[in-house]
């Protein structure tokens, strides 16, 4: 559960540079979740990946917290919130937006994408975007374990390993 697949220091060019390990493992971590209930039937599976992936890889079901939004614009505010409670190592935003007929598509894409960059940004807590934009629901399906792959357990790993090279960052060199 703890490094992941990273070239190996031998295979280096410059092998005296500084490099900070990946590490997925979520032992001790706590996080929160961030769920659309918009298109139901999705946010249900990504986020049934997501807590999966954090338990496989040592989080401890208490320490996941999930905040239900009604649609994904909602999502940054949420994620705002609970990334100013300074309670959670990081947070994972889920959901799923998929086309229809209107400009509307690209205006919740945009504003979701823009908001939750910007809490990352200003809070410093790793958040992992787990929102998927989308033309169909065949596209969602296959993105929450279906041919390519499961975009909730994905989120999942990218906040563990942000929220432990974030803990690496913050120390002295060696």
């Amino acid at each position: 559960m703890g490094p992941c697949p990273c070239p190996a220091e031998a295979d280096r060019e410059a092998p005296n540079v500084k490099t900070y390990p990946a590490s997925r493992d979520a032992t001790g971590l706590r996080v929160a979740v961030v769920v659309s209930r918009f298109n139901p039937l999705i946010s249900a599976r990504l986020l049934e990946g997501s807590e999966r992936e954090f338990l496989r890889r040592g989080c401890r079901a208490e320490d996941i917290h999930v905040a239900w939004v009604p649609g994904a614009f909602e999502i940054p505010l949420a994620a705002r919130e609970l990334a100013d409670s300074e309670r959670y190592d990081a947070i994972v935003t889920l959901g799923s937006v998929i086309r229809g007929g209107t400009p509307h598509f690209e205006y919740v894409c945009q504003g979701v994408t823009e908001g939750v960059a910007a809490v990352m940004r200003d809070t410093r807590v790793p958040v992992a975007f787990g929102v998927l934009t989308l033309d169909d629901i065949d596209q969602a399906l296959d993105r929450t374990g279906g041919a390519h792959g499961h975009k909730g357990e994905e989120a999942a790993l990218a906040a563990i390993e942000m929220a432990r090279l974030r803990e690496q960052l913050g120390k002295a060199p060696e």
